[in-house]
């Protein structure tokens, strides 16, 4: 199949013409697969579950937008243009044809050219996400270790990985009042942190810690290694890294996406056009 489809090309020739109606547009993922110049499926389902796992964070409904169907005996899906747009944000950019979806899908509605500005914010949804899940383990987990005062506990891993405490950090970065700093935090900053939180959680089980002070202890040692690993990678000190966009804009402009998409794509007479790109 791969052989008889075109690439995806800057004007999206090819994947205009292999959308296919039924009270919307949709397209075969086999298909988008081919078009992104992918040869193993395993890969490019990595995009597929990323893409997902978007939709269920922002909590758009999947089964709207990736409908599992059977091709032949073949498993395959059917996409929205909002999943086969978020699946390009997830692929492998040093794919020419990626990038060609990329761009050509920030020309289609004005919340996608916003978000092209940060494509990597896709990302940034998913780990920020992943880390709220993670906490919530973290202090259950602490909880047995004997864990009373869990502001200080988790003020122990900022100051390890930070080398100041929890209040002093979010001023020196200029995180709004009444905010979380992790909204602001870019993707490798995000994953650092998640790293921390569930390398805090692993060190509290296997050496069966207890206690407030030898709890507290843990989190600012794994907070030290996770600091030294970074600064090792680019020389950069952890509370010098910038802070970026609101998770909150992100996660706003995604889900306008979503909507503007499914307009492009309403049957004939119900279509609402879209202002022309700039």
């Amino acid at each position: 199949m791969a052989d008889s489809i075109a690439l995806f090309e800057p004007d999206g020739t090819a994947f205009e013409g292999r959308g296919q109606p039924n009270g919307g547009t949709y397209w075969y993922a086999s298909e988008f697969m081919a078009m992104l110049g992918y040869e193993s499926y395993a890969a490019f389902e990595q995009a597929i579950n990323r893409a997902i796992g978007t939709c269920t964070t922002l909590s758009i409904p999947v089964v709207e937008n990736f409908q599992q169907v059977d091709v032949e005996g073949v498993r395959d899906y059917r996409l929205s243009r909002f999943a086969c747009y978020l699946i390009a944000m997830n692929g492998d950019v040093r794919k020419p044809a990626v990038a060609a979806a990329q761009a050509y899908f920030a020309t289609l509605a004005e919340a996608a050219r916003q978000y092209m500005q940060a494509s990597h914010d896709v990302e940034r949804v998913q780990i920020r996400d992943e880390i709220s899940e993670r906490d919530k383990s973290l202090m259950s987990t602490a909880k047995k270790a004997g864990v009373g005062d869990f502001a200080l506990f988790h003020n122990a891993g900022y100051r390890g990985m930070y080398n100041m405490h929890l209040g002093r950090l979010k001023a020196a970065k200029g995180v709004p009042e009444g905010r979380t700093l992790l909204d602001f935090m870019d993707k490798r900053e995000l994953a650092g942190n998640l790293f921390r939180f569930t390398e805090t959680e692993a060190r509290l089980r296997s050496d069966q810690v207890y206690g407030q002070a030898p709890a507290e202890t843990v989190a600012f040692q794994v907070g030290k290694q996770v600091r030294k690993i970074m600064i090792d990678s680019d020389c950069t000190p952890p509370e010098r890294i910038p802070l970026t966009s609101d998770i909150k804009d992100v996660r706003k402009n995604l889900k306008q996406t979503a909507k503007e998409f499914t307009k492009l794509d309403k049957p004939a007479g119900k279509r609402k056009r879209l202002p022309p790109a700039e």
